[in-house]
């Protein structure tokens, strides 16, 4: 899969230079496609495609931009089982993950955006003064590898639900689902300029999305530190910033819980894409006169995750995305063992000669203070966390930098939702509670700004004007 082109004003559009960008499989190691090395000129060329575009795009009646979403969307699925295997290549996800998850969510997400669009109340009165909410501009998205093209639809499809057009820019580590996107859009006539996507670097064209003079507002989605950096050159021009960075999120069993349900659900949780999903739960904060329960439970459902090719339909834990990403995850695995924290198993690689994997890994007697109860992991690695009272417990949950996601667990459905409103994180599963991509997906501290998903994150790409009569 070698593109050498770039995807801007509805074709394939030569790149300004000439540098390429290998991409790797991240079981395998070898190069499985390339992609342009975008440069500052791409995105110029790209923003004006959009520039140019917005006026008729944004003009464009609600019935019809929804039915674009949903030929877009009919033509992603047309393409899940190509989506799955490059995903499960590009980032390691077990092919039955990449199909149900990496492929199948950015079509549930584009045809909600066709619905809701259709549906949603955009004025309302207020005395004398109608309330328009109309397209907020060019959007820029920045968007990363981990869910790579869920993570673009989740903001591409709301932005032209709202009316507005996008330069997108994929991760460099996991690019190629995104060539498909644009094969998508070329497949059902988009209007040109409506989608541009323009490869590269971060700090080279993420950089200049975040500067850009034609560009109204970015979305971004990745580290606390790239997202700082995109908010404060974003700052200069006074652009409208979306934030969806990272997590430590704490799920809770309450001593009543049914831990033989709850221990193996939240184990699994931490280790789902191999641990490299930004929601995960990867603290386990528990009882602890139940630690020992808890560890037993979460080894054995550890034990039933087959490691191997993701391309094996039996596998279900991958490697991780790069050799970088397996050396930081395995110097965490170093400090907590220096800190005092217990490894109970894993720690180490399996048994592969090729593959960026690390063994799933469970911490115990983890305290709040250690680093890999703090930090970001991006990693299959588990830590147990023992408390001596409910509010302990909480204080536990809150006490990172973090707020993006959690869960609680409890025999008591009431007294699981009254800790669940004390967490201070964006969004809280009780006793297991499943994914609703409707529902507004976002964090409190640093685990950003605004939401995703559904209403919310359509509201994220429109302006509100107030019309007094």
């Amino acid at each position: 899969m070698h593109y050498s082109e770039h995807f801007i004003d509805g074709r394939w559009h030569d790149p300004a230079g000439s540098s390429k960008i290998e991409v790797l499989s991240a079981s395998t190691e070898e190069v499985i496609g390339s992609i342009p090395e975008g440069t500052p000129a791409d995105v110029n060329s790209a923003a004006d495609a959009a520039r140019k575009a917005f006026d008729s795009w944004s003009a464009t009646p609600r019935e019809e931009r929804a039915d674009w979403l949903d030929r877009l969307a009919e033509a992603l699925k047309k393409r899940t089982d190509e989506i799955a295997r490059t995903i499960a290549m590009e980032v390691g996800s077990p092919i039955s993950i990449a199909t149900s998850i990496q492929a199948g969510l950015p079509v549930t997400v584009t045809s909600s955006y066709a619905k809701l669009l259709r549906e949603a109340k955009l004025e309302h009165e207020i005395g004398n003064s109608l309330v328009v909410r109309e397209a907020g501009g060019v959007a820029g998205a920045i968007t990363p590898w981990n869910y790579p093209l869920h993570q673009i639809m989740a903001k591409v499809a709301p932005a032209l639900a709202a009316g507005c057009t996008v330069v997108l820019k994929p991760s460099e580590l996991a690019p190629l689902n995104a060539m498909l996107l644009a094969e998508a859009s070329l497949e059902i006539g988009l209007p040109a300029g409506v989608l541009n996507i323009v490869n590269g670097y971060g700090p080279v064209v993420g950089e200049a999305i975040a500067t850009h003079p034609l560009i109204d507002l970015v979305s971004f989605t990745g580290s606390v530190r790239a997202g700082k950096r995109v908010a404060a050159l974003a700052a200069d021009s006074i652009k409208k910033v979306t934030l969806e960075l990272g997590g430590k999120s704490a799920c809770v069993i309450l001593d009543d819980a049914p831990f033989e349900k709850a221990v193996p659900s939240g184990a699994r949780n931490a280790m789902l894409n191999s641990g490299q999903t930004c929601s995960a739960w990867t603290r386990m904060v528990v009882p602890r006169a139940r630690q020992q329960d808890a560890i037993d439970l979460a080894k054995k459902a550890l034990a039933g995750l087959t490691v191997g090719d993701p391309l094996d339909p039996n596998t279900r834990l991958g490697p991780l995305i790069s050799a970088a990403q397996r050396e930081r995850v395995e110097g965490y695995i170093a400090k907590g063992k220096a800190e005092g924290a217990k490894l109970v198993v894993g720690g180490g690689r399996p048994a592969f000669s090729k593959g960026y994997y690390v063994e799933p890994t469970v911490f115990a007697d983890v305290q709040s203070p250690m680093t890999i109860a703090q930090e970001e992991i991006f990693g299959p690695v588990l830590s147990i966390l023992p408390y001596d009272s409910e509010d302990q417990a909480v204080r536990i949950a809150n006490d990172t930098i973090y707020g993006l996601a959690g869960g609680v667990w409890s025999g008591d459905a009431e007294r699981a939702m009254r800790v669940a409103r004390r967490m201070r994180t964006g969004q809280v599963d009780v006793n297991g509670g499943r994914y609703n991509p409707l529902a507004p997906f976002g964090g409190y501290k640093q685990s950003g700004i605004g939401r995703e998903m559904g209403l919310y994150g359509l509201e994220e790409y429109l302006q509100i004007k107030s019309i007094a009569r």
